[in-house]
């Protein structure tokens, strides 16, 4: 049974083509915050790197501080593989030939071949062997490209890694950038804010390397990573001169030595054991699963009748058997797997060219069932250019000197520099009046994290009175007023006022809230900057050092809407996208924006109240709602899992280092080509620019795809249905079998190739205006309502041959059979263009070229093969002139029955 259900995805697994279509494994997917257990092998190969010296550590691996030169590096790869933990060797060319050749259709056509040989009957021999080739062929040609364009796509949005690469006879090596999958075990790599770790390796240098981790050790707060070991560490985990593959770089910069790489990490080791439990296709997988086994069920019943009946009535069992096989081989849908990669992976192609990549390939079906769009608004629906607006003390006093300790805070931290930071940095007169080099020295810091919402930098500043340290905070508001115990009134509030400090009280505190609330009303991002002075008798400093500040003032900042993001709100919305904008500033601000491009903004749900609401409470809210000011990333993933508990297809847009588990979490995770790496890995698609329109447009075009690949799916079902009805009541009352075996492959083939433009054709605007959704159960309907219509003119066809051209005897069956096949073939070739679209077939809407050219020549050569040469070898005859009336009527009946109906389908259905 499973070898049926999982068609598809078995397919998939055959031609290595799964890492097209699945999403990678993320270390948090895997150790679900729990810490896993590496191989005892691993596990002491860790530990024993984290326990010698750097110099040591490099000798045993034949490197050296500058890395491995290139050929070195270049033979490793070769001998390890890829640095890719779910890594498919491709398929070599004979075997994907042989595989493509491996098929029931070949397999019988082979059989028929060998069958002529015996009767000594070469050429015929020859010509199926001709088809056979074809076949094969075009299904090598198809994959090929398929996989080609899957690979090209993965490449340009593949995450990089900075490596050393000394050159030749080269005393040192530059830093080069390349893909994370080349690394070796021996390389040196370089690390900074943002990067996920590309491979495990030991610390060589570091510099306030802090990463995060906790999916693999549960610990919420970034770990700090040291060059010394601690005096005994109990697992690898504990190593704090250790770095892992999948985890990420949250501040500081650092050289690293890779241990190992791929399937050999800890990640890759935990890798290997969830795909040994667990091994389930996916949703898409399982839905073009159950296509097929909905053929194949229907065949499994229809097939055996087919036989007996033929056997029974006509005496040849030989003949009825190879018949019944030629019916079954119609039914089974071999060519989907192959049309369904192709049509997706052309798609992909023309979303690249719409600045939408794909990372995987039934990422496009999710990409047009979203009807939900989560986002940030900055660089979302802002301009991402932010600018310095105001740089006051905390009651709105004009203050420099809150400008100088922001500037600071930004210059000395090593964490990931986000757009505030750059902002303050670009006030270049501040680094002169500052002088930091003669006047300060970098002591430490303590990064950032979603919890406090600040980050602190701890300088010494040479003065006139010596040395002392300065303890310089920066973040969000209400979590920086939290430790201060003091503000700071900036000079000149009153004439001969100098600066001075007062106690923060409650008075004061609401005048600073009153006045952060106006900035706020005016669109405007607000920081808050606080510092302390300490003596100089500390070396590191934590979180706990982060208390009785005094507030020194507020910056705040200002951020523009995009003049698209209006128009790309309104395309959204007529395209049936409903845009939900998850922030982590503060109401006012997010409000503010929000009702400038015309969203919805009243009210907004803060992260305090979605941390108070279980997830009933939170689904209610999450769909009453389109604006959440405040939120931690927690809140953010939350969120994405409640609209989908109700039913909604839901897109994802971060870019941020925290924005992995929500990107997950989502349908469809989204991603810009300027992302870190880690919201990279995490996201199904990448944006080339960061836009909605972009976005929209893209969605469109996913839409296109799949819409394409449901017509071809539809075809296939209701086809097949309408053709084994026929031959079942043609076995039942004919004295001989309505097609030869032969005859029905060709045909099969001839329909098959005229389906190979589909994944070019046009498609109606009615039909990607709204979301579309993947629901195999609508096959079944749509193949029982359309099948059988093409019997009713077979039968027709049938009546035609015996009554009016006397094709009544065995004697007669040329003649009958070739009837039959040029009036099934033409209906099949017939109907892709009357239910490719809800409209009035060549009339209201037209078929792409491609297709109509496709279609177009099967056409001629089915009315062309009885006349021409190859006839004989098919057993096909010349038709009779009058026939070519009678086939006129039967196509023009068909072609209007087929649209009443479709007319009655709509109204009773919808189209999908």
């Amino acid at each position: 049974m499973r070898l049926f259900t999982q068609g598809f995805s078995r397919f998939l697994h055959r031609r290595r083509a799964l890492r097209h279509f699945g999403r990678r494994p993320l270390l948090g997917a895997l150790a679900h915050g729990q810490a896993p257990e590496a191989s005892a092998p691993l596990a002491a190969e860790l530990l024993r790197a984290a326990a010698e010296p750097p110099a040591d550590a490099l000798r045993r691996l034949g490197s050296g501080a500058h890395g491995l030169a290139q050929d070195e590096a270049v033979q490793r790869l070769a001998r390890d593989g890829p640095n890719e933990v779910d890594h498919e060797k491709p398929l070599p060319g004979w075997l994907r030939l042989w595989r493509c050749y491996l098929n029931p259709f070949n397999l019988l056509l082979t059989v028929l071949a060998a069958l002529s040989w015996l009767s000594a009957d070469a050429r015929a021999m020859l010509v199926i062997g001709l088809m056979v080739g074809l076949s094969t062929l075009l299904r090598f040609v198809q994959e090929g490209r398929s996989h080609r364009a899957a690979e090209s796509l993965r490449s340009l949005v593949g995450n990089t890694a900075t490596v050393l690469r000394p050159g030749p006879g080269a005393s040192d090596a530059p830093l080069q950038e390349i893909p994370v999958r080349q690394l070796v075990a021996g390389d040196v790599v370089a690390l900074s804010a943002g990067d996920m770790v590309p491979a495990d390796c030991r610390v060589l240098a570091a510099r306030d390397l802090f990463l995060a981790q906790s999916a693999m050790t549960g610990e919420s707060a970034p770990v700090e990573k040291f060059v010394e070991p601690a005096d005994a560490a109990a697992g690898p985990l504990e190593a704090r001169n250790l770095v892992f593959m999948g985890t990420s770089v949250v501040s500081g910069a650092a050289t690293a030595l890779v241990l190992a790489t791929g399937p050999r990490t800890y990640f890759g080791t935990l890798a290997a054991r969830a795909q040994a439990v667990e091994s389930t296709p996916n949703a898409f997988q399982a839905g073009v699963n159950s296509v097929s086994w909905l053929l194949i069920r229907f065949a499994a019943v229809m097939v055996p009748l087919v036989f007996v009946l033929n056997g029974w009535t006509k005496g040849d069992w030989l003949q009825a058997f190879l018949f019944a096989v030629s019916v079954a081989v119609g039914l089974t849908p071999e060519m989907l797997p192959m049309i369904v990669t192709t049509t997706l992976a052309k798609g992909a192609v023309r979303l690249s060219r719409r600045k939408v990549v794909v990372k995987r390939l039934d990422a496009i079906q999710n990409f047009g069932a979203m009807d939900v769009l989560c986002t940030d608004k900055t660089g979302t629906l802002t301009q991402d250019r932010i600018a310095v607006a105001r740089k006051t003390d905390a009651f709105g006093q004009t203050s420099m000197e809150v400008l100088n300790f922001a500037f600071l805070n930004s210059y000395y931290q090593t964490g990931l520099k986000n757009l505030l930071d750059h902002a303050v940095l670009e006030q270049v007169e501040v680094a002169r009046e500052l002088q930091l080099k003669e006047a300060y020295r970098k002591i430490d810091e303590i990064p950032f994290d979603f919890v406090r919402r600040r980050m602190s930098v701890v300088v010494a500043e040479h003065d006139a009175n010596g040395e002392h340290h300065e303890l310089i905070c920066k973040g969000a508001l209400d979590e920086v007023v939290a430790i201060c115990t003091q503000v700071r009134r900036a000079a000149g509030a009153q004439p001969g006022d100098a600066a001075h400090d007062v106690p923060l009280d409650a008075t004061a505190l609401a005048r600073v809230q009153a006045y952060t609330q106006a900035l706020g009303a005016e669109g405007l991002r607000v920081v808050a900057v606080a510092m302390k002075e300490l003596p100089p008798a500390q070396a590191t400093y934590a979180v706990a050092d982060e208390g009785g500040l005094t507030l020194v003032g507020i910056i705040a900042f200002v951020d523009p809407p995009k003049e698209s993001s209006a128009p790309a709100l309104r395309a959204l919305a007529a395209h049936g996208i409903r845009v939900k904008v998850l922030s982590g500033d503060n109401a006012s601000v997010t409000a503010h924006v929000c009702a400038q491009v015309g969203l919805p903004a009243a009210p907004v749900l803060l992260g305090t109240q979605v941390e108070a609401m279980d997830d009933a409470a939170l689904q209610a809210a999450a769909e009453q709602h389109d604006v959440f000011a405040r939120l931690a990333p927690l809140h953010k993933e939350r969120i994405v899992r409640a609209l989908r508990a109700r039913g909604h297809v839901v897109g994802f847009m971060g870019d941020g280092i925290n924005d992995a588990p929500a990107l997950r979490a989502a349908d469809i995770g989204i991603s810009v080509d300027s992302a870190v790496d880690i919201a990279k890995e995490a996201a199904d698609i990448i944006l080339l620019e960061k836009s909605l329109l972009v976005l929209d447009q893209g969605v469109i075009e996913g839409r296109t795809t799949f819409c394409n690949m449901l017509k071809y799916i539809r075809m296939t079902a209701s086809s097949n249905f309408g053709n084994v009805l026929s031959v079942l009541v043609a076995s039942a009352f004919l004295p001989f079998l309505p097609m030869l075996p032969l005859q029905l492959l060709v045909q099969n083939l001839l329909y098959d190739v005229s389906q190979t433009g589909i994944p070019f054709d046009n498609v109606d605007a009615e039909l990607v205006a709204r979301p579309l959704k993947w629901n195999p159960a609508d096959i079944g309907r749509f193949m029982l309502f359309f099948g059988p219509l093409s019997s009713i003119f077979d039968i027709a066809t049938f009546a035609v041959m015996w009554w009016v051209f006397g094709a009544d005897s065995v004697a007669q069956q040329g003649l009958f059979q070739t009837g039959w096949f040029v009036v099934g073939l033409l209906t099949q070739t017939l109907v892709v263009h009357l239910i490719r679209t809800p409209r009035l077939a060549f009339v209201q809407s037209w078929a792409s070229p491609p297709l109509l050219a496709m279609t177009g020549a099967i056409a001629l050569l089915g009315l062309s093969l009885p006349m021409g040469p190859l006839a004989p070898y098919f057993k096909l005859q010349a038709l009779p002139p009058a026939y070519f009336g009678w086939l006129a009527a039967i196509l023009l009946g068909y072609v209007v029955l087929t649209t009443v109906m479709k007319r009655c389908y709509i109204r009773r259905f919808g189209w999908q």
